[in-house]
Protein backbone atom coordinates (compact mmCIF):
# COMPACT_ATOMS: atom_id res chain seq x y z
CA UNK A 1 0.00 0.00 0.00
CA UNK A 2 1.11 3.60 -0.10
CA UNK A 3 0.23 4.62 3.00
CA UNK A 4 0.01 8.34 4.55
CA UNK A 5 1.33 8.60 8.16
CA UNK A 6 0.72 11.49 9.83
CA UNK A 7 3.33 12.65 13.04
CA UNK A 8 5.53 9.88 11.59
CA UNK A 9 8.76 11.59 13.09
CA UNK A 10 6.81 11.34 16.69
CA UNK A 11 6.97 7.81 18.60
CA UNK A 12 3.96 5.85 17.41
CA UNK A 13 4.33 7.14 14.18
CA UNK A 14 7.79 6.51 13.83
CA UNK A 15 7.10 3.10 15.18
CA UNK A 16 4.59 2.56 12.31
CA UNK A 17 6.35 4.40 9.83
CA UNK A 18 9.74 1.82 9.94
CA UNK A 19 7.98 -1.16 10.22
CA UNK A 20 5.54 -0.42 7.34
CA UNK A 21 8.46 0.46 5.06
CA UNK A 22 10.26 -3.14 6.44
CA UNK A 23 7.07 -4.64 5.54
CA UNK A 24 6.96 -3.54 1.83
CA UNK A 25 4.81 -0.27 2.08
CA UNK A 26 5.53 2.88 0.38
CA UNK A 27 5.38 5.47 3.40
CA UNK A 28 4.42 9.29 3.09
CA UNK A 29 5.98 10.74 6.43
CA UNK A 30 3.56 14.16 7.07
CA UNK A 31 5.15 15.86 9.97
CA UNK A 32 4.94 19.41 10.90
CA UNK A 33 8.14 18.61 13.67
CA UNK A 34 6.96 20.19 16.61
CA UNK A 35 8.66 19.47 20.21
CA UNK A 36 8.21 16.11 20.62
CA UNK A 37 9.16 15.06 16.87
CA UNK A 38 12.47 13.84 15.53
CA UNK A 39 13.89 12.85 12.16
CA UNK A 40 16.48 10.69 14.32
CA UNK A 41 13.04 8.43 15.00
CA UNK A 42 13.06 7.44 11.04
CA UNK A 43 16.66 8.15 10.35
CA UNK A 44 17.04 3.69 9.49
CA UNK A 45 14.52 4.15 6.54
CA UNK A 46 15.65 7.97 5.27
CA UNK A 47 17.24 6.72 2.24
CA UNK A 48 14.82 4.00 1.16
CA UNK A 49 13.10 4.08 -2.05
CA UNK A 50 9.95 2.92 0.08
CA UNK A 51 10.42 6.53 2.16
CA UNK A 52 9.20 10.28 1.64
CA UNK A 53 9.32 13.19 4.19
CA UNK A 54 7.00 15.92 3.92
CA UNK A 55 7.43 19.09 6.22
CA UNK A 56 3.62 19.81 6.83
CA UNK A 57 1.52 21.10 9.57
CA UNK A 58 -1.78 19.05 8.84
CA UNK A 59 -3.34 22.66 9.17
CA UNK A 60 -2.22 23.82 6.49
CA UNK A 61 -5.05 22.64 4.00
CA UNK A 62 -3.14 23.83 0.39
CA UNK A 63 -0.24 21.93 1.37
CA UNK A 64 -2.27 18.44 2.36
CA UNK A 65 -3.99 18.86 -0.93
CA UNK A 66 -0.67 18.95 -2.67
CA UNK A 67 0.57 16.21 -0.62
CA UNK A 68 -2.62 14.33 -1.51
CA UNK A 69 -2.27 15.04 -5.42
CA UNK A 70 1.39 13.79 -5.48
CA UNK A 71 1.67 10.49 -4.07
CA UNK A 72 -2.34 9.53 -4.70
CA UNK A 73 -1.91 7.41 -1.26
CA UNK A 74 -4.44 4.35 -0.68
CA UNK A 75 -4.25 5.24 2.64
CA UNK A 76 -4.00 7.31 5.07
CA UNK A 77 -2.71 6.50 9.11
CA UNK A 78 -3.72 9.98 11.33
CA UNK A 79 -1.48 10.06 14.36
CA UNK A 80 -0.59 13.14 14.19
CA UNK A 81 -1.28 14.71 17.89
CA UNK A 82 -0.79 16.20 20.95
CA UNK A 83 -0.54 13.70 23.44
CA UNK A 84 0.95 14.46 26.83
CA UNK A 85 -2.22 15.76 29.79
CA UNK A 86 -0.04 17.48 31.53
CA UNK A 87 0.74 19.52 29.10
CA UNK A 88 -2.90 19.99 27.62
CA UNK A 89 -3.65 21.08 31.45
CA UNK A 90 -1.30 24.38 30.97
CA UNK A 91 -2.18 25.05 27.52
CA UNK A 92 -5.33 23.05 26.25
CA UNK A 93 -5.85 25.30 23.08
CA UNK A 94 -2.96 23.98 21.35
CA UNK A 95 -4.79 20.50 21.91
CA UNK A 96 -8.31 22.08 20.66
CA UNK A 97 -5.84 23.21 17.42
CA UNK A 98 -4.01 20.08 16.21
CA UNK A 99 -6.25 17.38 17.81
CA UNK A 100 -9.30 18.57 16.75
CA UNK A 101 -9.08 21.52 13.71
CA UNK A 102 -5.98 19.34 12.95
CA UNK A 103 -8.23 15.72 12.77
CA UNK A 104 -11.05 18.19 10.63
CA UNK A 105 -8.35 19.67 7.90
CA UNK A 106 -7.10 15.89 7.66
CA UNK A 107 -10.77 14.56 6.97
CA UNK A 108 -11.69 17.32 4.27
CA UNK A 109 -8.43 16.67 2.90
CA UNK A 110 -8.78 13.12 2.65
CA UNK A 111 -12.42 13.45 1.96
CA UNK A 112 -11.37 15.70 -1.60
CA UNK A 113 -9.03 14.05 -2.49
CA UNK A 114 -11.34 10.41 -2.08
CA UNK A 115 -14.40 12.24 -4.03
CA UNK A 116 -11.57 13.22 -7.12
CA UNK A 117 -10.49 9.76 -7.43
CA UNK A 118 -13.89 8.17 -8.04
CA UNK A 119 -14.91 6.83 -4.57
CA UNK A 120 -12.53 4.29 -4.24
CA UNK A 121 -13.87 0.81 -2.00
CA UNK A 122 -10.75 0.13 -1.13
CA UNK A 123 -9.90 3.79 0.33
CA UNK A 124 -9.49 4.00 4.02
CA UNK A 125 -8.74 6.82 6.34
CA UNK A 126 -7.57 5.42 9.81
CA UNK A 127 -7.75 8.12 12.99
CA UNK A 128 -5.35 6.54 15.84
CA UNK A 129 -6.70 7.71 19.30
CA UNK A 130 -6.44 6.30 22.82
CA UNK A 131 -8.34 4.82 25.27
CA UNK A 132 -8.51 7.98 27.61
CA UNK A 133 -11.47 9.23 25.55
CA UNK A 134 -13.38 6.47 27.75
CA UNK A 135 -12.76 8.20 31.25
CA UNK A 136 -11.67 6.26 34.21
CA UNK A 137 -12.54 2.96 35.28
CA UNK A 138 -13.60 1.29 38.99
CA UNK A 139 -10.89 -1.25 40.50
CA UNK A 140 -12.62 -4.39 39.32
CA UNK A 141 -10.68 -6.18 37.37
CA UNK A 142 -13.59 -7.67 35.19
CA UNK A 143 -14.58 -4.39 34.06
CA UNK A 144 -12.34 -3.29 31.06
CA UNK A 145 -13.05 -0.48 27.89
CA UNK A 146 -15.03 -1.99 25.00
CA UNK A 147 -15.54 -0.30 21.60
CA UNK A 148 -19.18 0.42 23.13
CA UNK A 149 -18.01 1.80 26.38
CA UNK A 150 -19.35 5.33 26.68
CA UNK A 151 -17.30 8.54 26.13
CA UNK A 152 -16.34 10.35 29.03
CA UNK A 153 -13.26 12.33 28.76
CA UNK A 154 -12.05 14.26 31.75
CA UNK A 155 -8.96 16.27 30.42
CA UNK A 156 -8.05 18.87 27.28
CA UNK A 157 -6.38 16.10 26.05
CA UNK A 158 -8.81 12.87 26.44
CA UNK A 159 -11.39 15.73 25.52
CA UNK A 160 -9.40 16.76 22.27
CA UNK A 161 -9.00 12.96 20.94
CA UNK A 162 -12.96 12.12 22.24
CA UNK A 163 -13.89 15.05 19.82
CA UNK A 164 -11.61 14.14 16.79
CA UNK A 165 -13.39 10.74 17.22
CA UNK A 166 -16.92 12.05 16.72
CA UNK A 167 -15.55 14.12 13.66
CA UNK A 168 -14.37 11.08 12.18
CA UNK A 169 -17.16 8.88 12.76
CA UNK A 170 -19.70 12.02 11.17
CA UNK A 171 -17.36 11.86 8.21
CA UNK A 172 -18.31 8.19 7.58
CA UNK A 173 -21.51 8.59 8.64
CA UNK A 174 -22.49 11.65 6.47
CA UNK A 175 -20.05 11.49 3.24
CA UNK A 176 -19.17 7.96 3.08
CA UNK A 177 -15.71 7.95 4.39
CA UNK A 178 -14.32 5.32 4.14
CA UNK A 179 -12.75 5.07 8.01
CA UNK A 180 -11.56 3.29 10.91
CA UNK A 181 -11.06 4.16 14.43
CA UNK A 182 -8.70 2.61 16.95
CA UNK A 183 -7.74 3.43 20.53
CA UNK A 184 -4.76 2.59 22.38
CA UNK A 185 -3.77 1.79 25.64
CA UNK A 186 -0.54 3.52 27.37
CA UNK A 187 2.38 3.23 24.62
CA UNK A 188 6.00 2.40 25.61
CA UNK A 189 8.86 1.28 24.16
CA UNK A 190 12.13 2.72 21.86
CA UNK A 191 12.29 6.77 20.88
CA UNK A 192 9.91 7.48 23.46
CA UNK A 193 10.07 11.32 24.19
CA UNK A 194 11.78 11.74 27.47
CA UNK A 195 8.18 13.19 28.98
CA UNK A 196 6.40 10.32 30.10
CA UNK A 197 6.74 8.16 32.73
CA UNK A 198 9.01 5.36 31.81
CA UNK A 199 11.57 7.39 30.01
CA UNK A 200 11.14 10.02 32.95
CA UNK A 201 11.59 7.14 35.52
CA UNK A 202 14.78 5.71 33.49
CA UNK A 203 16.66 9.16 32.60
CA UNK A 204 16.49 10.20 36.03
CA UNK A 205 17.12 6.77 37.94
CA UNK A 206 20.35 7.03 35.72
CA UNK A 207 21.38 10.71 37.02
CA UNK A 208 20.73 9.92 40.28
CA UNK A 209 17.81 11.90 40.67
CA UNK A 210 14.38 11.65 42.49
CA UNK A 211 11.80 9.63 40.50
CA UNK A 212 8.35 11.37 41.21
CA UNK A 213 5.38 9.12 41.58
CA UNK A 214 1.74 10.92 41.31
CA UNK A 215 -0.25 10.96 44.40
CA UNK A 216 0.56 7.39 45.95
CA UNK A 217 1.28 5.13 42.74
CA UNK A 218 -2.07 3.25 42.70
CA UNK A 219 -3.05 4.55 38.96
CA UNK A 220 -3.56 2.04 36.73
CA UNK A 221 -2.81 1.71 32.77
CA UNK A 222 -2.46 -0.89 30.21
CA UNK A 223 0.98 -0.69 28.88
CA UNK A 224 1.26 -1.66 25.27
CA UNK A 225 4.26 -1.96 23.82
CA UNK A 226 5.01 0.15 20.92
CA UNK A 227 6.57 -2.19 18.28
CA UNK A 228 3.24 -4.55 19.09
CA UNK A 229 1.41 -1.47 18.31
CA UNK A 230 2.52 -0.30 15.20
CA UNK A 231 2.11 -4.03 14.11
CA UNK A 232 -1.85 -4.06 15.34
CA UNK A 233 -2.37 -0.72 13.63
CA UNK A 234 -0.93 -2.17 10.26
CA UNK A 235 -3.36 -5.18 11.05
CA UNK A 236 -6.49 -3.11 11.48
CA UNK A 237 -5.79 -0.74 7.83
CA UNK A 238 -5.04 -3.80 5.75
CA UNK A 239 -8.07 -5.84 6.68
CA UNK A 240 -10.15 -3.66 9.24
CA UNK A 241 -14.33 -3.42 8.66
CA UNK A 242 -14.96 0.21 7.18
CA UNK A 243 -16.53 2.21 10.06
CA UNK A 244 -15.49 -0.38 12.69
CA UNK A 245 -13.68 0.28 15.95
CA UNK A 246 -11.03 -1.75 17.18
CA UNK A 247 -9.28 -1.13 21.37
CA UNK A 248 -5.93 -2.11 20.94
CA UNK A 249 -4.29 -3.02 24.39
CA UNK A 250 -1.16 -5.03 26.13
CA UNK A 251 -3.13 -7.13 28.77
CA UNK A 252 -0.46 -6.00 30.82
CA UNK A 253 -2.08 -3.56 34.07
CA UNK A 254 0.31 -2.32 36.36
CA UNK A 255 -0.40 0.37 39.09
CA UNK A 256 2.47 2.98 38.64
CA UNK A 257 4.39 2.49 42.02
CA UNK A 258 4.46 -1.25 40.80
CA UNK A 259 5.76 -0.20 37.07
CA UNK A 260 8.58 2.08 38.83
CA UNK A 261 9.66 -0.64 41.08
CA UNK A 262 9.88 -2.93 38.14
CA UNK A 263 11.88 -0.42 36.32
CA UNK A 264 14.26 0.17 39.11
CA UNK A 265 14.68 -3.84 39.47
CA UNK A 266 15.69 -3.99 35.64
CA UNK A 267 18.09 -1.14 35.92
CA UNK A 268 19.68 -2.65 39.33
CA UNK A 269 20.58 -5.60 37.49
CA UNK A 270 22.14 -4.03 34.37
CA UNK A 271 23.11 -0.75 35.68
CA UNK A 272 24.13 -1.13 39.19
CA UNK A 273 24.53 1.46 42.08
CA UNK A 274 27.65 1.72 43.53
CA UNK A 275 25.33 1.04 46.58
CA UNK A 276 21.63 0.69 47.38
CA UNK A 277 19.08 0.16 44.65
CA UNK A 278 17.35 3.07 42.47
CA UNK A 279 13.81 2.73 44.40
CA UNK A 280 15.35 4.32 47.34
CA UNK A 281 14.55 7.57 44.35
CA UNK A 282 11.16 6.83 44.46
CA UNK A 283 9.16 9.93 46.05
CA UNK A 284 5.46 10.41 45.57
CA UNK A 285 4.35 14.22 44.92
CA UNK A 286 1.11 15.81 44.73
CA UNK A 287 -1.25 14.02 42.42
CA UNK A 288 -2.25 14.89 39.09
CA UNK A 289 -5.61 17.05 38.81
CA UNK A 290 -8.39 14.47 37.69
CA UNK A 291 -5.91 12.27 37.09
CA UNK A 292 -7.97 8.78 36.07
CA UNK A 293 -7.74 6.16 38.69
CA UNK A 294 -7.28 3.08 36.09
CA UNK A 295 -7.50 1.52 32.03
CA UNK A 296 -7.62 -1.62 30.89
CA UNK A 297 -8.69 -2.53 27.62
CA UNK A 298 -10.88 -5.32 26.49
CA UNK A 299 -9.20 -6.28 23.12
CA UNK A 300 -11.12 -9.21 22.55
CA UNK A 301 -12.54 -7.97 19.15
CA UNK A 302 -9.14 -7.05 17.41
CA UNK A 303 -7.49 -10.90 18.21
CA UNK A 304 -10.85 -12.31 17.14
CA UNK A 305 -12.13 -10.33 14.30
CA UNK A 306 -8.08 -9.79 12.51
CA UNK A 307 -6.16 -12.23 14.36
CA UNK A 308 -3.90 -10.05 16.58
CA UNK A 309 -2.32 -9.94 19.59
CA UNK A 310 0.75 -8.43 21.49
CA UNK A 311 3.90 -10.00 21.19
CA UNK A 312 5.83 -9.62 24.44
CA UNK A 313 4.89 -9.27 28.35
CA UNK A 314 5.31 -6.13 30.35
CA UNK A 315 7.95 -7.34 31.94
CA UNK A 316 9.87 -8.53 27.79
CA UNK A 317 8.88 -5.16 26.93
CA UNK A 318 10.43 -3.02 29.81
CA UNK A 319 13.42 -4.70 29.60
CA UNK A 320 13.50 -4.10 26.26
CA UNK A 321 12.83 -0.44 26.63
CA UNK A 322 15.55 -0.10 29.34
CA UNK A 323 18.72 -1.48 27.01
CA UNK A 324 17.28 0.98 24.51
CA UNK A 325 17.87 3.75 26.40
CA UNK A 326 21.12 2.48 27.53
CA UNK A 327 22.35 1.74 23.84
CA UNK A 328 21.36 5.09 23.17
CA UNK A 329 22.13 8.08 25.00
CA UNK A 330 23.10 9.33 21.74
CA UNK A 331 19.87 9.90 20.75
CA UNK A 332 18.11 11.23 24.44
CA UNK A 333 20.73 13.72 25.55
CA UNK A 334 20.18 16.16 23.10
CA UNK A 335 16.80 16.08 23.38
CA UNK A 336 16.89 16.30 26.91
CA UNK A 337 18.98 19.75 26.63
CA UNK A 338 16.24 21.67 24.35
CA UNK A 339 14.93 21.71 28.45
CA UNK A 340 11.67 20.43 27.28
CA UNK A 341 11.52 17.47 29.80
CA UNK A 342 13.06 18.80 33.28
CA UNK A 343 9.99 21.17 34.83
CA UNK A 344 6.97 19.81 35.83
CA UNK A 345 3.55 20.24 34.10
CA UNK A 346 0.32 20.06 34.64
CA UNK A 347 -0.14 22.35 38.04
CA UNK A 348 -3.32 23.69 38.60
CA UNK A 349 -2.99 26.79 41.47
Amino acid sequence: MRLLVTGGAGFIGSAVVRLAVSRGHFVINVDALTYAACLKNVECVARSALYAFEHVNILDRPELDRVFETYEPDAVMHLAAESHVDRSIDGPGTFVNTNILGTFSMLEAARSYWVRSGRPSDFRFHHISTDEVFGSLPADPGIKFTESSPYEPRSPYSASKAASDHLVRAWHETYGLPVLITNCSNNYGPFHFPEKLIPVVILRALAGESLPIYGDGSNVRDWLYVEDHADALLTVVGKGDVGSSYNIGGANERTNLELVRTLCAILDAKCPKASGSYANQIVFVTDRPGHDARYAIDASRIRTALDWEPSVTIEQGLEKTVQWYLDNEAWWRPLQARGETTRRLGIVA
